[in-house]
Order: structure tokens, then C-alpha cells, then sequence
């Protein structure tokens, strides 16, 4: 799996996953092996050290039907999830990565070991000082509607992520001082200081880009009506419930697209999911670990996906009781990961006590032997805090069942009393993120195509999982030597984990286990690839 793999070589993370609590997917970056631009050496940068039912018939856009060699008439049915808008620069949730993939394309993409390579920008160079780097345009690309896709629409399309009041993709782009079209087929973007991430940063939803005729004319129709380049084109949508898509044959890596017709639906019900495998309500679906046997024992084929999915508690220490540090701190001793893996994920995933899974460049294995479980520790930091005769709290999250329980119960043990709340899924985002009413909620982390980027999320000053937004300017430093570290200089692994120690150890964030991604097919769906960061489809086909 090359997530695991260490090569010889080297290479120069909007909102959490907020899914189902099953084993959700990560959120980012589509691949396809080009190889690297220039300007960066080969060094991947996971393997381093390793409204509600309105119903929509939408014109497809993008010219006809052909179909590519073994496609026609072919249709692969995926229980995953819709998104929560259709356009990249408002969409809400990091889960979402997945689906705007099908419909968007960016300058750059990831590969399977999580390198940037080629997609719309066919190579990209930086000066010498890392603060200019110029993309090259891929040759006739145009969107949908047929509006060329030209470096003035890239430089509208990203000054739109990075200026628009209602942009949740803004503080990724705070760094870019300017975007320039150079000529039709060059972009230059200018930064306030030194950042190597950038072309890794641009291939997931940051650098997704949208049709400027749209936006500047209809910009709310993005939230149901896609308007990008991506390899399908959206024909139909019942919000909630059902997407339709038909592959596009003007995508810049349309050869690789061998399916038809696409059609994407709300992951579904655990205990029903197998069912409607074998039923052929889907023949590619999302299960929890629970369902794996049970898949296996109906037939169906089922791949275990390492992911950057992190199962967290984000604890908002702007609100009592956990404005005390001992508190939150006691939180880390509480909670017994090896038995939520054991138990809740049915022994898939790993415990864990960072946002990096291993074989990733910034994960430590150090960090791991971090906050063990010790209840008489908690206790002490409890009665520290002067909790000494326990401690009631609400414990927030989308479903009670399974893991929210499960922390319950081991809280109990140490003094805290947890009375779970459940948060509806359609509010999470504005109770959660926006209002920031919620002290401690269970979460799940997507991970970003940037290390940095996957940072801002987690622990930046508007970082949307970081509700009490503060941070340490320890951190900040570190993660400044990050920007400046090329991605392929020998010290790269050693700065990012030292960020990463740093912030394990002042964030008040309680990391749990990592989740890969399990999927179930019908044997006539050929192997999925195993991308880590976002789901990918190129070369899948239906028989």
C-alpha cells in the first residue's frame, strides 16, 4: 500500500469529515501517476517516513455521450454521500471532497502515494525563494458550458476562494498576495512569504476550479448546480437523496474514465447496507466494520483502504469546564483507544494520539507513547482541577450510539458524568463550526492534501475544529519552518513532525484512532483504487 511504502526519494488538510460515525471517509485530492512537475522532487508526501428533498433535473453540460472503450451503457451505483453544496467554496464538510471530485477538477491532483502531479496545470516551477509559483494551462480545456478554461478563469476562480465573503476555503488562500494570468495559458501566484505546500494545496477542494461565468451571474445556483471540469457531468439531483451523473468526455484525463453513468447516493443504514449490496440497490457501498464479515459471507468483495480519517474529540476550551487545562488534560488519560478500536471499528484502525496516521511524514511514532491509559491519572488531574468529587458535562455528537457510549462509560470511571446530546446531521456544521455552541463533540478528521493545510483545520486561529480558536505561537513557528521546508529537502519529515509534537502536546484536541476506509462491491465491479486521500474511479469498471 503506498501510503506504507518509504521511497528512496522525495517529493517538493475547510471542514472536518463530519460524516455517519461508521468508518467516514477522508477528504481530498484525486491521483493519476504522471509523475512529478517540475520544480518538485519525487518524494510522496504520505510515504515520506514510510434544503431539504427539493428535486432538481439539471441539463448536462460538457457535450454528448461517447463513451470510452468497454463504458457504454455501463453504471456503477456508489452509497457513499451527497454533498452539502455542489459548490467547492462554500461546501461545508471535508467528507464532501469525495463527491466534488466527480464534477471538479484542480491545477493539480494527487497520486496514489500522495504526490501533486498534472491536472490541469500540466507542470508548475518555483523561484528560488519559494514565494512565486507559475502554473502552465493544459492545452484547450474548457468547462462544461463550453467557457474556456484559461489562466484569466483560474486567477477569477481562486481570488474567488480566497476573497468571497461566504468562502470556507478562504483561510487556505490568506497566504496568496496575488494571482496573475500571465498569458492564456500561464498563472502565477504570488505568496506573502515562502510555501512549498502550495501545489498540494491546490488539489482538493481549495484549488477546485469554478466556471467564472457562473459564479459571477447565479453564484447560489453552485449550491445544487455544479459548474466545474471534473471526468462527469451532474444531470440530476434530489437533495438528500439521489445524484445522477454521465461521464464527461472533455475531461482532461477522459481515457481513464471507464464508466458511463455514475450514480451517487446518502451512505447507508449499517444494518441494511449488505442487503442492499446483494439487492443491487448499489454495487459499491461504504460499511462499517461491523458489516465486514457479513459482506464477505454474501459474496461481496470488500477492500480495507488505509485513510487519513482521525477519529477526535474536539473540546471547545472557551467553555466551562474546560477553560481549566487540567480538565481537558485529564480528557487524554481518560479514554481508552485500544478498546474503541477493538470495540466501536471492530478492530479496523489504529489507536492514536495525533492527526497523522502512520507512514504519513508527520506522524511520530514517539507521540503514541503520549497520554496512555491511566484513569488514576485522570482522576489527579480532575481533583487538581477541583473536581475532586466528579464532574458533569455534555458530551455532543451526531448519533449516541457506539463510540459516544462507549467514552461515556470510561469517563464514568474516572469521575465525569457524560450526558450525551445528539447533534441532527443537517445543524452540525452551524451548531458546531459556525455557532460554536458545542464543548466536546465527537468528531472525525478528513485529512488535507497539505500537511499545513491539515493544520489550519485542526489547530489555526480560524481553524473550523478548533472551537476555542486559540493557539501557540510555538506552533505558529513550527509551522512557518514547515511552509519554508521544500517537500523534497532531507529535513522535510523532521520539521513536520516537530509541528506535529508541539501541537499534540499544547492543543486541547483528543485524538482516538485512525479509520480506514471500507468499502463493499458486487464482484462485477472491478478493484477500487486504493487512494488515501479521496476516493477515486478512473480505470473501474462494471462487467
Amino acid at each position: 500500500m503506498p501510503i506504507l511504502r518509504t521511497p528512496s526519494t522525495t517529493a517538493g488538510a475547510d471542514r472536518p469529515a463530519t460524516a455517519p460515525p461508521s468508518t467516514p471517509p477522508s477528504g481530498s485530492g484525486p491521483g493519476i501517476a504522471l509523475g512529478p512537475a517540475p520544480g518538485l522532487g519525487r518524494r510522496s508526501f504520505l510515504g515520506l517516513s514510510l434544503g431539504a428533498g427539493a428535486a432538481l433535473a439539471l441539463t448536462a453540460c460538457g457535450g454528448g455521450t461517447t463513451s470510452s472503450a468497454g463504458a457504454q451503457g455501463a453504471t456503477l451505483k456508489w452509497g457513499w454521500n451527497l454533498t452539502t453544496s455542489w459548490d467547492p467554496v462554500t461546501s461545508s464538510a471535508g467528507w464532501d471532497v469525495h463527491s466534488l471530485s466527480l464534477v471538479y477538477s484542480g491545477l493539480t491532483t494527487l497520486d496514489q502515494a500522495g504526490n501533486a502531479v498534472p491536472a490541469l496545470a500540466t507542470s508548475w516551477k518555483y523561484n528560488a525563494e519559494g514565494t512565486v509559483v507559475t502554473f502552465t494551462l493544459r492545452q484547450g480545456q474548457k468547462f462544461g458550458d463550453g467557457t474556456p478554461i484559461d489562466a484569466t478563469a483560474v486567477k477569477k476562480s481562486l481570488e474567488r476562494g480566497r476573497d468571497y465573503e461566504k468562502s470556507l476555503v478562504a483561510s487556505q488562500l490568506v497566504g496568496v498576495e496575488r494571482v496573475t494570468a500571465v498569458d492564456a495559458r500561464t498563472v502565477e501566484l504570488r505568496l506573502t512569504e515562502p510555501d512549498f505546500q502550495i501545489p498540494l494545496l491546490l488539489a482538493g477542494k481549495t484549488g477546485m476550479i469554478v466556471n467564472p461565468k457562473v459564479f459571477e451571474s447565479d453564484a447560489a445556483s453552485l449550491a445544487t448546480e455544479p459548474a466545474g471540469s471534473g471526468p462527469y457531468t451532474l444531470v440530476s439531483y434530489v437533495q438528500n437523496s439521489k445524484a445522477v451523473l454521465r461521464r464527461n468526455p472533455d475531461y482532461w484525463d477522459a481515457g481513464r474514465v471507464k464508466i458511463e453513468n455514475f450514480e451517487l447516493y446518502p451512505l447507508p443504514e449499517p444494518s441494511t447496507v449488505v442487503a442492499a449490496l446483494t439487492s443491487g440497490q448499489y454495487n459499491v457501498a461504504q460499511i462499517p466494520g461491523s458489516q465486514v464479515e457479513a459482506a464477505k459471507a454474501a459474496g461481496l468483495e470488500v477492500q480495507v483502504i488505509p485513510s487519513m480519517v482521525v477519529a477526535v474529540l474536539d473540546v471547545h476550551i472557551g467553555k466551562e469546564p474546560y477553560t481549566n487545562p487540567d480538565v481537558a488534560l485529564a480528557l487524554k488519560y481518560a479514554i481508552d483507544r485500544e478498546e474503541l478500536v477493538r470495540t466501536a471499528s471492530f478492530g479496523h484502525g489504529d489507536a492514536t494520539r495525533q492527526p497523522f496516521p502512520k507512514g504519513y511524514a508527520g506522524h511520530d511514532d514517539a507521540l503514541d507513547e503520549l497520554f496512555p491509559y491511566d484513569p488514576e491519572k485522570a482522576r489527579e488531574l480532575l481533583a487538581k482541577a477541583g473536581h475532586a468529587d466528579g464532574l458533569e458535562i455534555t458530551l455532543s455528537a451526531q448519533n449516541a450510539e457506539g463510540v459516544p457510549e462507549l467514552i461515556q462509560a470510561q469517563l464514568k470511571k474516572v469521575g465525569i458524568t457524560a450526558t450525551i446530546e445528539t447533534v441532527p446531521a443537517a445543524r452540525a456544521t452551524q451548531l458546531v463550526y459556525v455557532q460554536r455552541s458545542k464543548a466536546l463533540y465527537v468528531d472525525q478528521f478528513a485529512g488535507r492534501e497539505s500537511a499545513t493545510q491539515g493544520f489550519q483545520v485542526l489547530f489555526g486561529k480560524e481553524g473550523l475544529m478548533n472551537p476555542g480558536r486559540t493557539t501557540s505561537p510555538e506552533l505558529e513557528k513550527a509551522l512557518d519552518e514547515v511552509r519554508r521546508t521544500p517537500l523534497d529537502a532531507p529535513d522535510y519529515p523532521a520539521v513536520l513532525q516537530k509541528a506535529t509534537g508541539i501541537a499534540v502536546r499544547t492543543m486541547p484536541n483528543v485524538f482516538l484512532y485512525t479509520t480506514p476506509r471500507i468499502l463493499a462491491r458486487n464482484p462485477k465491479v472491478s478493484e477500487i483504487p486504493a487512494y488515501t486521500v479521496v476516493q477515486r474511479f478512473e480505470g473501474v469498471t462494471v462487467s
